[in-house]
């Protein structure tokens, strides 16, 4: 976090105990964070906060650390809940509460789908400090595990809050409040402040402090952005090229859809390139594994939907891909901040075909500067229509001997379930029904 930090700062300035001081050491912390140095104060003071930062910029210690010491002035269970919009972003979070609390014995439980409830009841019977998990898988054991409540609890937080208020998450949300204390300490932190966050911040929050420790849609200095025009047929051989390119580098290419990570994934590998899926249509075991892959070097890309864009720290990713450009405009600033994080640089290239222009220069406006374009030479782009028409046609076979006749899967992994039965018509990247909507 040093390329983010206040300078002249340091943890101890802002309040802190020295149990956690000696925490911020373990975890190589030397200097907060603008929104740490920011936020952590007034936490201290006992403030609701709403914290608007850059991805990458430590928001998790911004929330972590003075509930942590305000755990270890009244210890006791079921002390805070932080509800997250994915389960990998969950247990990151989680992740870090026990780095941190490990020298004063702080317990957390996870709660996310694709896990066993009952293995996950059994750690909510240990009785932990800090419950991490996603809206809907929490409600199911407010619903339904003997013994399990919040009706102690001292703080919530909900981390990408503007995700969590989408309407995926509202019951669930609007269930929980209503099952947790009033007299409690509310975070809401978030790297764009949206209508929908206003709201929540209105029916939940009390005199909350507001920090923004960046401006309302920047990307960081540090990260190149650049885009490559493509005719649409041949898309697959501009992602091939570029990762040819820049080869070495270590790389999250994100794309639209669930079956075209695996499509994908497939393709490259079968050209050499140490490729692997993430999607929300893998069971949470594969997920993880995918993502202990990458981040251990086995696999240097990895593919995936916008499950891979919230909040995820992977230090070393180089460079950002958008092979679809995404739907939501916000998402782009998600996606890119997987790379350049913490102060280092990187690389960020959207593919753009014909039909998404007009959403491209929705991106543009929205970040407030114009792309400079990849450079790249057709002629030596289409050399490689031959060997990626093979790898198309090999990774097509493939999906179809695990999809089965009437895309039943007759075996393979969990992430090979209900493929796309009509992937040949995702190969021509149309995506007509999506421009559609993309341009109301």
């Amino acid at each position: 976090m040093e390329g983010d930090s206040e300078e002249g700062k340091s943890f101890k300035d802002l309040g802190l105990c020295e149990q956690l001081l000696e925490a911020c050491d373990r975890m190589s912390w030397k200097y907060p964070s603008k929104i740490q140095a920011e936020a952590i104060p007034h936490a201290l003071e006992g403030k609701d906060l709403i914290g608007l930062a850059l991805t990458g910029s430590g928001k998790t210690g911004a929330f972590a650390l003075p509930i942590l010491q305000s755990l270890l002035d009244s210890p006791q269970p079921f002390f805070a809940c932080v509800l997250s919009p994915t389960r990998e972003l969950a247990i990151q979070i989680a992740e870090q509460f026990e780095a941190l609390g490990a020298g004063i014995g702080v317990k957390c439980a996870v709660l996310v789908g694709g896990v066993d409830m009952v293995q996950q009841s059994i750690n909510l019977a240990k009785r932990p400090h800090i419950i991490v998990g996603t809206p809907g898988r929490l409600v199911d054991h407010l619903s339904n595990t003997k013994g399990f409540s919040l009706r102690t609890l001292k703080y919530l937080v909900l981390d990408e809050a503007d995700r969590l208020l989408n309407e995926e998450f509202e019951k669930s949300i609007d269930e929980i409040l209503k099952l947790i204390p009033r007299e409690r300490r509310t975070y809401l932190f978030s790297a764009t402040m949206t209508s929908k966050v206003k709201k929540l911040q209105r029916a939940c929050l009390r005199n909350p402090v507001k920090i923004e420790a960046a401006s309302k849609y920047s990307t960081v200095d540090t990260l190149k952005q650049q885009y490559c025009f493509v005719p649409a047929k041949y898309k697959e051989c501009y992602l091939v090229y570029i990762l040819n390119e820049m080869s070495g580098c270590t790389s999250m290419v994100f794309t639209r859809t669930c079956d075209a990570t695996r499509f994908l994934a497939l393709m490259l590998r079968h050209l050499g390139h140490r490729a692997i899926p993430i999607s929300g249509k893998m069971s949470q075991s594969k997920r993880l594994g995918a993502l202990n892959q990458f981040k251990a070097g086995e696999c240097n890309i990895l593919i995936g939907t916008d499950v891979a864009s919230r909040g995820l720290d992977i230090a070393s990713v180089d460079m950002v891909i958008n092979y679809d450009i995404p739907t939501n405009v916000k998402d782009y600033k998600h996606r890119v901040g997987r790379t350049a994080r913490a102060g280092r640089s990187g690389v960020a290239i959207s593919l753009v075909n014909q039909y998404e222009v007009e959403w491209f220069v929705q991106i543009e406006k929205f970040v407030g500067k114009k792309f400079p374009e990849f450079p790249s030479q057709e002629e030596e782009v289409l050399l490689l229509m031959g060997s990626v028409k093979e790898a198309k046609r090999v990774s097509l076979a493939k999906i179809k001997e695990l999809g089965g006749k009437n895309g039943k899967k007759r075996g393979g992994d969990d992430d090979d379930e209900d493929m796309d039965k009509d992937t040949d018509k995702y190969m021509t990247h149309r995506n007509v029904k999506s421009s559609k909507k993309m341009k109301k």
